[in-house]
């Protein structure tokens, strides 16, 4: 009998992979912030996570039925990409970079919150599979 890590693990897998695609187009931001002509970037985490599961065929939001061959299926309307560029709330220096060191920063560490608490539900998954194979 094999373990599916999908189905023991469920989402958050996938959400701590994209947590951490997050972090390093946060990181690369930050480390922009006086490059001129750089446009602040993004990960459009919702609509990634709604294709991730998608792809492991958990449906989230609402399922659509395509009563008629002229309807567009629900996944033709999300965006083509999860990279995302960021509109700038500064006014413009005149060199052309949109990075806001202050809002990379919170949106850093809000990320890094965010990925602690996937990593602190996958490490309560495995500690429940450690107690089981053990025979606790």
């Amino acid at each position: 009998m094999s373990i599916s890590f999908d189905n023991l693990f469920g989402v958050h897998t996938r959400a701590l992979n994209l947590r951490n695609k997050r972090a390093e187009i946060l990181a690369g931001n930050l480390a922009n912030a006086d490059t001129p002509g750089y446009k602040a970037q993004d990960l459009d985490f919702k609509s990634a996570m709604d294709r991730a599961l998608k792809e492991q065929g958990v449906h989230s939001g609402t399922n659509l039925a395509v009563t008629n061959q002229r309807h567009l299926a629900g996944s033709d309307m999300q965006l083509d990409g999860t990279r995302v560029f960021r509109e700038s709330l500064q006014p413009d220096t005149g060199d052309g970079n949109t990075v806001d060191v202050s809002v990379e920063r919170m949106a850093f560490m809000g990320n890094s919150i965010d990925y602690q608490t996937t990593l602190a539900f996958l490490n309560g998954k495995i500690s429940s599979l450690r107690r089981v194979l053990s025979g606790e």
